[in-house]
């Protein structure tokens, strides 16, 4: 017991390089973009207009007319970026944007056959970030309020 304490515990520990180091994780495959990533029209065209379809299709409803466009915003006027839809029957929407943003304001009209919109309603107005999931689901719901995807 010759040994100073300081000796004893450095030759009873091994030593700090002798540790193998931890092995890298392998690194996780990039996530793809999301959906809402994408430039606005983009967005609308290759998914937001094709869920909008299938959504439709699971009511045995199909679109007469489904397209993003610029054009003027139905009751107050004013162009900006809006998704037209035309219904069986005549029934007409508009999902107009402030700007070519998902997340800008939203505002929705509705129309029944042989009548123009009279009311334009705030659409999502307390989502700080939009999805795709988000705008399909509560744009159908809304269909669905009007009873216009079947009986309720």
């Amino acid at each position: 017991m010759s040994e100073t304490p300081s000796e004893a515990s450095s030759e009873a520990k091994p030593e700090v390089e002798a540790k193998p180091e931890v092995e890298a994780k392998p690194k996780a495959k990039p996530k793809p973009p999301k959906p809402e990533d994408k430039p606005f029209a983009n967005f609308i065209a290759e998914e937001f207009i094709p869920r909008i379809n299938q959504e439709l299709a699971d009511h045995a409803l199909e679109a007469e007319r489904l397209e993003l466009m610029e054009s003027d915003r139905p009751v107050v006027g004013g162009t900006c970026p809006i998704v037209i839809g035309e219904l069986p029957g005549g029934r007409r929407f508009w999902l107009c944007f402030e700007k070519e943003d998902i997340n800008s304001g939203k505002t929705i009209a509705l129309a029944d056959p042989g009548s123009d919109p009279t009311l334009l309603e705030s659409f999502l107005i307390d989502e700080k970030r939009m999805s795709l999931a988000l705008l399909v689901s509560r744009l159908m719901q809304r269909l669905n309020g009007q009873k216009w995807l079947g009986g309720n």
